[in-house]
């Protein structure tokens, strides 16, 4: 009886996650489209939600490589799983308080990883697995979609520079619309599946899915729909980070860089990597404008957002680890992770309180 609140508690975090993810990362998706007045933002953010609900469904690559790629599924508790869900959504929300664009995914697999390492020591932790499917892709996707975005950038300025820029604009606009939904569907399709795996290694742990199953179709549902709920809420303080205080873009811009992100995402959730998102689009962002001017970029933007990079996995894991050793102090049933909950409930609330409204403007600037 007691395992089965365990699970509860667990699978409520992961879909609490899970929302946590979907309004950190809705400017990964909707902040380009926003900047350029491609589209309105509550139009922007409304069809995100939707395509991201849709893209979770679309593949399972990612949720086995979080299930059984970067910890030992056969050595991992319930607990365990529930203290790397608190440090992640620790590290989203403190990242999300001060505007930065920082990786969910890195959140949640430094957070498991975390947690399973304080609780049995490195033989819990797959090595090869973290380095092949976390740091690697984590190393090469914004590189990839820095390139991508930035020779979009040149070879449309080098084709269209003489053409009239009213119908230009207005055709890399629609772009824009196209590209965003695609990117929006990729979103779904790679940090959907991370809260899928995240549930199905708490099933693996409570004993009511066999190691090597698929996530039950309610764990995809009801991760695919906390991701949209997310969406639809919106991170506006990042969206404006990520939209206007990088670089103003114009909208070729705008297209080059949710192209580019879109397609790396597309290939690393067919690969199977879980991969950051937020990583993807930030490097065709900065891509983008540094094809343009270099001088453009804020670089001292950028160079925050690299801290933030490199300190979330350690951070979220740091983190989960002290939610662990606190939760057994209880023992190793479901007091611990209820009393967590509880009080992550009353810190969430007033960060929500304190900082969502005036997180929340109305318009953004486009560019000149």
């Amino acid at each position: 009886m007691e395992s089965d609140l365990i699970l509860i508690v667990v699978v409520c975090a992961a879909l609490a996650f899970d929302f946590t993810n979907g309004f950190h990362d809705t400017a990964n998706v909707v902040a380009t489209a926003i900047s350029t007045r491609a589209m309105p933002p509550k139009v922007a953010i409304a069809g995100a939600a939707i395509l991201n609900f849709v893209g979770a469904f679309l593949s399972l690559e990612v949720a086995a490589v979080v299930a059984k790629g970067v910890v030992d599924a056969e050595i991992i508790t319930m607990n365990i799983v529930f203290a790397g869900l608190i440090g992640a959504i620790v590290w989203n929300i403190a990242t999300w308080y001060v505007g930065l664009p920082s990786s969910s995914s890195h959140a949640l697999i430094g957070g498991l990883v975390g947690a399973a390492f304080f609780a049995n020591g490195p033989d819990a932790v797959l090595g090869d697995g973290i380095l092949n499917k976390v740091l690697i892709p984590a190393l090469l996707s914004p590189v990839l979609a820095f390139a991508v975005a930035g020779a979009s950038v040149l070879i449309f300025y080098r084709a269209l520079g003489r053409r009239r820029p009213g119908p230009v604009n207005r055709g890399f606009r629609l772009g824009q619309v196209i590209s965003g939904g695609l990117l929006a569907i990729a979103h779904g399709t790679n940090d959907g599946q991370k809260t899928m795996g995240i549930i199905a290694l708490a099933l693996i742990a409570h004993g009511s899915l066999g190691p090597n199953a698929d996530p039950p179709t309610w764990v995809i549902v009801s991760a695919a729909t906390a991701l949209a709920a997310g969406t639809w809420v919106g991170g506006w303080r990042i969206i404006n980070t990520l939209g206007n205080r990088i670089h103003k873009m114009d909208a070729a811009q705008g297209f080059a860089a949710q192209s580019g992100g879109a397609v790396v995402i597309l290939t690393a959730s067919h690969l199977g990597f879980p991969l950051s998102t937020t990583h993807t689009i930030s490097g065709g962002v900065i891509g983008s404008g540094a094809a343009k001017s270099i001088s453009t970029v804020k670089w001292g933007v950028a160079g925050n957002m690299l801290a933030a990079w490199v300190l979330t996995l350690p951070a979220a894991g740091l983190t989960a680890g002290a939610v662990y050793g606190f939760t057994r102090l209880f023992g190793e049933g479901a007091a611990g992770p209820v009393i967590v909950s509880a009080i992550a409930v009353v810190l969430l609330a007033a960060a929500f309180v304190r900082r969502g409204r005036a997180g929340r403007p109305t318009t953004m600037a486009a560019p000149s």
